[in-house]
């Protein structure tokens, strides 16, 4: 089992930024590839980003490109979201979310362990 609690959300304006933290414990975390995931009002849970395990490797979805950083500290345990530029449609509850394998990574059916998930709200 790998237990992950997020923090780091709240209200924030066009524009700012926020930094998201997952904090991992149980199984060893260096073993898991650490994926993003946001879910608005009455939508899907969509991917957001997602970090491959040694956090040399990284891919985000194209609304986020260029405005959200993921990274991980392997012996913090704990993986990052940098969320810059904010805009009203980021507004959603994020999710972290670890799986043991490489396949699937954007599909949220693919991941076994999931954080209770975080608030982020951007105001116009």
């Amino acid at each position: 089992q790998v237990q992950l609690v997020e923090s780091g959300g709240g209200l924030v304006q066009t524009g700012g930024s926020l930094r998201l933290s997952c904090a991992a414990s149980g199984r060893t975390f260096s073993n898991y590839v650490m994926g993003w995931f946001r879910q608005a009002p009455g939508k899907e849970r969509k991917f957001v980003s997602v970090i491959n395990r040694s956090g040399t490797s990284t891919y985000y979805a194209d609304s986020v490109k260029g405005r959200f950083t993921v990274s991980r500290d392997n012996v913090k345990n704990t993986v990052f979201l940098q969320m810059d530029s904010l805009k009203p449609e980021d507004t959603a509850v994020y999710y972290c979310a670890a799986k043991d394998d490489v396949v699937g990574v954007t599909d949220p059916r693919d991941y076994e362990y999931w954080g209770q998930g975080t608030q982020v709200t951007v105001s116009s």
